[in-house]
């Protein structure tokens, strides 16, 4: 799924750093852009998300992208992979957006199923950064069982918060995802796991974007 995967609409990203006084877009919210945005997908890597097991498509009203897996499944107990435990994902995303506008992403809904024996706990975390940038917004959703039932998290960034992409710069944004889950004492010999993961496109990560209009040069 390495490069070349091409999107119209539009898209994208941040919940990271903090931009230069001078890079910062003006005030006021402005309506999605009507012009084609293009997402190029630099890099897929991770355990969670091997080739060919990810999509990624763009809503039509320019609001929101989502993420699709179709093998992300972490498990711990009974015969599993020692390793099985934690899997992760990290998305490298090449935005093109039209002239003239930036974006932030305001929220991020999360979404898959768990089956947690008594005593077992599952956690999905993610984390969200311009490349270059060495500081990065992590979010945590902890599960507990006995717990066998879909399962939902969304983050989310207070309007004032929203950190915005640079004006009239291309960085590429990067999503790292982690799904752990872990026995515990109670019920070791039984299987937990914990899921990201859709076959038939229900269960995906929406991404919701803010715009804004980059001040005049």
């Amino acid at each position: 799924m390495a490069g070349g995967l091409l999107l119209s609409g539009a898209v994208a990203a941040l919940l990271a750093t903090a931009l230069p006084a001078a890079q910062h877009p003006s005030s006021g919210f402005t309506d999605p852009p009507p012009d084609k945005i293009v997402i190029k997908v630099a890099t897929v890597n991770g355990s969670g998300c091997p080739q060919g097991t990810t999509a990624v498509a763009v809503s039509e009203d320019n609001t929101a992208f989502t993420v699709t897996y179709s093998d992300y499944l972490a498990q711990a107990g009974g015969d599993s992979n020692p390793t099985a435990f934690r899997k992760n994902c990290q998305l490298n995303l090449v935005v093109h957006v039209p002239q003239g506008f930036t974006y932030a992403v305001a929220s991020a809904d999360y979404r898959g199923f768990a089956s947690l024996q008594q005593g077992a706990n599952g956690t999905q975390r993610a984390s969200y950064y311009f490349q270059g940038s060495s500081q990065t917004a992590f979010r945590t959703h902890p599960l507990s069982g006995p717990y066998n039932d879909n399962w939902q998290a969304t983050d989310t960034t207070d309007w004032a918060q929203l950190v915005w992409a640079p004006c009239g710069v291309q960085r590429n944004f990067n999503i790292n995802t982690e799904l752990r889950v872990t026995a515990g004492s109670t019920s070791p010999g039984k299987v937990s796991f914990m899921t990201m993961d859709s076959t038939d496109g229900d269960i995906s990560t929406v991404y919701h974007l803010a715009w804004k209009e980059c001040p005049a040069s």
